[in-house]
Formats: structure tokens, sequence, C-alpha cells
């Protein structure tokens, strides 16, 4: 089946206000940028949003936070947005901060249908706080629920008209385990082949996770901490 949509604006047309919407990517490498220029431009708010960071300011997520869009943050790292930890100390944005790893793995297990998971990361900080403590051999583990999300975006090198993906390097972190948790997966490409063309040796994530696929274009590739020596 062609899942190609013909463009970013037309796979997010029914997108509204106060869903729970996954984006992948690792700091800005990976992240589906025209699909969040496409839910800019549309003007959805109060997003509960699953990802590991929010970008920079006005760059990636951090356009939609810019914007107001955005009214929780479940994520792991606040990095460099000013603009993330000024509404997070003022009130306006809820933030939920888990773990990195057990980030990727509550995303995981929502996507692979796991109805929660232990991990000894957490105990006896305030990610532990109101959740269940069980002693397994000795040891004390947390129990952690798995994340879904209504519509994951991703971002993927190369992808063909079924939806089958390939990620390129970092950019595949929880950009796999993302396409997999979501009702309606959005995948973007920055280079879409017909059905066939990919190696199937060489696919990340099959195409039966993915509902919706757009050819992305005009990439910057932007650094997100530039560090340079003479």
């Amino acid at each position: 089946m062609d899942k190609t949509y013909p463009s970013p604006e037309a796979a997010v047309a029914d997108m509204t206000d106060g869903i729970t919407l996954m984006s992948g990517g690792f700091g800005l490498c990976g992240n589906p940028e025209r699909l969040i220029d496409a839910i800019a431009a549309k003007g959805i708010k109060d997003l509960d949003v699953i990802s590991n960071n929010c970008g920079i300011d006005d760059v990636g997520l951090g356009i939609l936070l810019a914007k107001g869009q955005i009214k929780k943050m479940t994520s792991s790292y606040v990095g460099e947005n000013k603009t993330f930890a000024e509404q997070y100390l003022s009130g306006k944005l809820e933030v939920e901060l888990v773990p990195q790893g057990t980030l990727a793995e509550r995303i995981r297990a929502g996507g692979a249908g796991i109805g929660g998971f232990y991990t000894p990361t957490g105990y006896g900080t305030p990610v532990a706080e109101g959740k269940e403590v069980r002693e397994l051999d000795g040891r004390m583990y947390v129990l952690e629920m798995p994340l879904r999300a209504d519509f994951a975006i991703v971002k993927a090198w190369k992808g063909d008209t079924h939806g089958n993906l390939v990620f390129s390097k970092t950019a595949n972190n929880f950009n796999q385990a993302m396409a997999m948790a979501g009702k309606i997966t959005i995948a973007e490409v920055e280079e879409l082949v017909p059905a066939g063309e990919l190696d199937p040796n060489e696919i990340h994530t099959p195409g039966i996770f993915v509902q919706r696929i757009i050819k992305g274009a005009h990439y910057d590739k932007p650094i997100e901490f530039r560090t340079t020596s003479d």
C-alpha cells in the first residue's frame, strides 16, 4: 500500500489540540523538522510532547515551545533551550523529567505492548515518588509504565512508499522506538524510494508500524553546541 502523503501539511491535517505527540531524535540529530514546521503552522496547542529534549531556542521542537503550543514535556534533558527552562521555572510548562534510559525503555515498552517494567534507576530519588517499589534479589526497583502517543513523528534517512525505514547513525535514537509506539506514525525521510528498492536486511522499522510517509527537504543540519580548537 502506498502510504505517501504529498506534503507535511497534509500528513498532519487531522492533528488536533491536546494530542499526545512523540517526536524522535537526539539533540538536533534526527528531528522531523518539516513535520514540526507543519505542526507549528497549523497552530494546534496544548500538546503533550514526549521527546528526549526540546531542541534549542527556535530550532526543532523549540519552535513549538516558543509559540506556546506545548503544554507538557516528558523528556530527559532540558539542554541548551533557555525558553524551556524559563517556561518550566515560571510554571507555564509542565515537565516530567525521566532518566534517559528509562525514557527509551518506556517508549519501547509502549510499542511492544509491555504493561510495565522494574528498573533500579531513580530509586531513592524524586523520580520514584508515588510509584510502586519492590525488592528483587536484594536490590530495590521502581515500576515504570509504558509510554504511547496519539501521533509519533519520526525522521529517517531513507524510506520507501510502503513505510519501511532506514535510520542513519545517531539519528536512530528514539526514532525507531517511537515509530512503534504511536497510534499513527508519520515518517519524514530525506530519500524516498519505490517499494522493493530497500535491502530488507537494512530496514530498521518495517512499514507495518508506519501509517504515513513524506519526502522532506531543505535540511540545514544545525549544530547544537559548537566546539572548536586552534
